[in-house]
């Protein structure tokens, strides 16, 4: 039987802020980036509590210098 890998949210979220902070941007200037209204899916994110969508994936890998597979925390079982 094969395992599917499975992205672990809180992980992800940690890895996603330690980048943000490692790129010197703030959660206010990477909402600014997005063109959010609110930074409530930037705290999200780094939370754990949601994933960006794979657009949203790309900006931000761009955004932080990073592949989009940097960013993503995945538990192979």
């Amino acid at each position: 039987m094969r395992i599917c890998p499975v992205i672990d949210l809180e992980a992800t979220g940690r890895n996603i802020a330690r980048l943000r902070r490692k790129a010197g941007l703030s959660v206010r200037e990477l909402q600014e980036v997005f063109g959010f209204s609110t930074p409530q899916a930037i705290y999200k994110w780094q939370r754990g509590n949601a994933l960006p969508t794979v657009d949203n994936l790309v900006i931000l890998a761009s955004a932080l210098g990073v592949p989009v597979d940097a960013l993503l925390v995945v538990d192979r079982g």
